[in-house]
């Protein structure tokens, strides 16, 4: 609050920049630049959008993009009754055929896109509109789904990545994307051989802490499941375990990142689920809780865990889109934590920010 007396006018510009604009949503930040040259000069610093990023993740902000056969909409969530709220279609900025997209990752409001009919990888600002084709003619930048995992992450230079691991004919190839000089490069990654069979899948990484995670779960009752872990300054990866759930029917595991501390939903059964979730404490999982069976869902509308909420409702979501609510007595979170991906829905829930996919 201004002292009395004080108006806006007799402010410096930095203070308005620095301790107001930086608080403010981030459509409105848009509309600030056009105030006068020197706001659009000082609201485009790589310092004033990492400013406003960092107090823009918080639950006002979050967003939940859905996309259909028809259209692609943005919706708002409502904590109190643990639904969406008045939606807004959105337009893509970028050539797609039949909104035939899929959201591969996210990152501080920047999405990693995939148009299926080209294979081509983008990164996209649905708040901004601004997006960026990563793909390049040496054949860099394509995706293929089912034999390809992203993770999206932030390096100690504040430089955002891309890091795509490709699996072609039993022949693994890491690459790194980065923004800042706007290329793919390879870096090297020894792992098991059966790690590389189609039999096995690869989640999309999960950014927590300075390491990317990813799950690579086999494909069948009993299977092997376990975690891969790179470190996004080092570059190096290293295996750690699956949390110890039972294998007597199909384990899916799903990664969030609360609070800069990883946990894991750990799913085990067939026609009823049996749900955990887990912490990691440095290479090992502790169990924080466990939920109630899930009475049988049918096939047609088979769920993931996506994300909990303020009064420690867990949600899951179908194919189709529709919620579904488990009620826990847990201790309450600040905001929903999504998953980086709907299995069976394309969307995502992310925040919106200013951060562009280019500089």
């Amino acid at each position: 609050m201004l002292n009395e007396g004080i108006t806006m006018a007799d402010l410096p510009v930095h203070t308005i920049v620095s301790e107001i604009l930086t608080r403010v949503p981030a459509k409105d930040v848009g509309r600030s630049k056009s105030v006068c040259k020197q706001w659009y000069a000082l609201l485009s610093t790589q310092d004033f959008v990492r400013i406003h990023c960092s107090r823009s993740l918080v639950s006002s902000n979050q967003r939940v993009l859905l996309i259909d056969d028809l259209t692609c909409s943005v919706h708002l969530i409502i904590f109190q009754s643990n639904d969406y709220g008045p939606s807004s279609i959105v337009t893509f900025p970028f050539h797609h055929h039949n909104n035939d997209i899929s959201i591969l990752s996210h990152l501080n409001g920047l999405l990693c896109v995939c148009l299926n009919h080209t294979y081509e990888l983008l990164l996209w600002n649905p708040t901004t509109t601004a997006f960026k084709h990563l793909s390049t003619p040496d054949s860099h930048g394509f995706y293929i789904n089912n034999l390809d995992a992203i993770g999206l992450y932030v390096d100690a230079d504040d430089d955002y990545k891309v890091l795509h691991i490709k699996r072609r004919s039993g022949v693994l190839g890491v690459y790194v994307y980065s923004r800042e000089v706007d290329s793919w490069r390879n870096i090297p990654f020894i792992t098991r051989q059966e790690y590389l069979s189609p039999h096995f899948n690869w989640s999309a990484g999960t950014f927590c802490g300075g390491t990317l995670y990813f799950l690579v779960c086999e494909c069948w009752v009993g299977g092997t499941n376990v975690v891969i872990c790179f470190d996004v300054n080092s570059e190096q990866f290293k295996e750690i375990s699956f949390p110890p759930v039972p294998s007597t029917g199909m384990v899916q595991g799903v990664l969030v990142n609360v609070k800069n501390e990883l946990h894991m939903f750990a799913s085990t059964g067939m026609f009823e689920m049996t749900i955990d979730l887990w912490t990691l404490q440095g290479d090992y999982w502790i169990k924080v809780l466990s939920c109630p069976s899930i009475p049988p869902i049918s096939l047609s509308l088979w769920c993931d865990i996506t994300h909990y909420v303020t009064n420690g409702n867990w949600f899951v979501m179908t194919k189709l889109g529709k919620l579904f609510t488990i009620e826990m007595d847990m201790k309450p979170f600040e905001w929903f934590y999504p998953v980086t991906w709907f299995r069976g829905f394309k969307g995502a829930v992310f925040v919106e920010t200013i951060v562009s996919p280019s500089i």
